[in-house]
């Protein structure tokens, strides 16, 4: 039986003190998944980070969202401190499975998703599963497919304009896909700045090492490549919704925070999407700022949230009768 692998750094690492959380885990998906539980309150931010990232892009939001919740923030399965089964697949309905796994295990109820890049997906994915556990949903950079008939042309069209997206299928066709992102160690940072974001200050050596730290040999970078290849086949699915759940879905209260300058995720192509699931939501374009919102602009992605979470009281009763 394979042996599932995990980032080799130290566990007790703070990175300089940027990341003072207590680690946990669960096997409740399949493999050890890495998760940090902040905070208390009778309702749950749940975090879902994206590509190649891990919860430590939350970082300077957690501190302030569980002054008031209770925060949970999950790294993904080949990403942050979770394993990398090397038996696996890294699809995203893999996510989404070992999203679900986590959060029944947990009983978790009355949950605000907070779901950037990848994160959205799995997210929405989770949310059409299981709508009676969703209270909110926030979209910072992160899609929201509900099934909408023009899904499939925006991602194909949010494709064709991103930077990043063209190099996976080029990389695909070239057959150096798995070899350039097994070596996320030593390219991550231009893989971070292809992807996109603008405040070059956040680069510090403890910045560098803690996104580095995930991959430090090719067996570790099965995430990252799995997610990259998975869109370059075609091999992902999107959960889709009957009419019943996404007409329960539109009516949660809804928040997109969105980089003007994300060109790896286009708000031209993205927010239709949000405002066509969820007709009520808010939207908030942030000026200057690219596809990592959380590290370009942290005030404003905790300030916003924070109102949100603490204003908008779901129409729908469903989440409170299942308590």
């Amino acid at each position: 039986m394979p042996t599932a692998t995990s980032a080799t750094f130290d566990l007790a690492e703070t990175f300089e003190g940027t990341w003072p959380f207590a680690a946990r885990y669960s096997d409740a998906p399949g493999f050890r998944m890495h998760y940090v539980d902040e905070g208390s309150g009778p309702e749950t931010l749940l975090l879902l980070h994206g590509e190649p990232t891990w919860s430590y892009l939350f970082r300077r939001q957690i501190p302030v969202w569980s002054e008031r919740w209770r925060v949970v923030a999950v790294d993904h399965m080949g990403f942050g401190r979770s394993e990398t089964p090397p038996d696996r697949t890294y699809r995203l309905q893999d996510h989404v499975d070992n999203l679900e796994r986590f959060v029944l295990a947990l009983d978790l109820r009355d949950l605000t998703l907070v779901m950037h890049d990848f994160g959205g997906p799995a997210g929405m994915g989770l949310a059409i599963r299981h709508p009676d556990r969703i209270r909110r949903v926030v979209s910072v950079d992160g899609p929201t497919p509900a099934g909408q008939a023009d899904l499939v042309d925006r991602l194909t069209a949010n494709a064709a304009a991103s930077p990043w997206f063209r190099w996976i299928l080029k990389a695909e066709e070239e057959g150096v896909l798995e070899q350039v992102l097994g070596r996320l160690d030593y390219n991550m940072l231009s893989t971070l700045k292809l992807n996109g974001f603008e405040r070059n200050e956040v680069i510090t050596d403890a910045w560098l090492r803690a996104y580095r730290a995930p991959f430090p040999t090719p067996a570790d970078a099965l995430g990252g490549i799995g997610w990259a290849k998975g869109f370059a086949t075609g091999a992902h699915r999107f959960e889709t919704p009957d009419a019943a759940t996404k007409a329960e879905l539109a009516r949660k209260p809804a928040l997109a925070i969105w980089g003007e300058a994300d060109r790896t995720l286009h708000a031209e192509h993205f927010l239709p999407l949000f405002r066509e699931a969820f007709p009520d939501g808010e939207v908030h374009v942030l000026p200057g700022v690219g596809h990592y919102s959380p590290e370009d602009a942290p005030e404003d992605v905790a300030r916003l949230v924070a109102a949100f979470v603490a204003r908008a009281k779901p129409r729908s009763t469903s989440a409170a009768s299942a308590r």
